[in-house]
């Protein structure tokens, strides 16, 4: 698949609601400030690599929504309407797993609390 097919999901936690998933292109990288504002935070940072596994139940580089220990609301980049078919991180660092982007919309906006 092409780099912008492959989607990483990043962990980030804002100043007032929290923890989030990010889900973008591999081949980018994430707008904190777009995030933000999306998610209605003022400011939000990426977890620390300490607070990842404890947040998701996943090691760094292995981070997906699916299956994430607590469901957390999901921001995917708009791009993903592009493709029928994106990959994801399987929850194992190296594994990816091949969906259906609208199956994966519609998981990721199921897990929102």
């Amino acid at each position: 698949m092409p780099p912008e097919q492959v989607f990483k999901t990043l962990v980030a936690i804002g100043d007032r609601n929290g923890p989030c998933f990010a889900v973008i292109p591999a081949n980018t990288e994430l707008s904190l400030k777009a995030l933000a504002a999306a998610s209605g935070n003022r400011k939000v940072h990426l977890a620390s690599l300490k607070e990842v596994l404890p947040l998701t139940g996943y090691e760094r580089g292995s981070v997906t929504v699916i299956g994430a220990r607590k469901p957390f609301p999901v921001y995917v980049d708009e791009i993903v309407e592009l493709f029928d078919q994106i990959a994801v991180s399987a929850g194992a660092k190296g594994a990816q797993v091949i969906l259906e982007t609208a199956d994966y919309i519609e998981f990721s906006a199921a897990t929102v609390a």
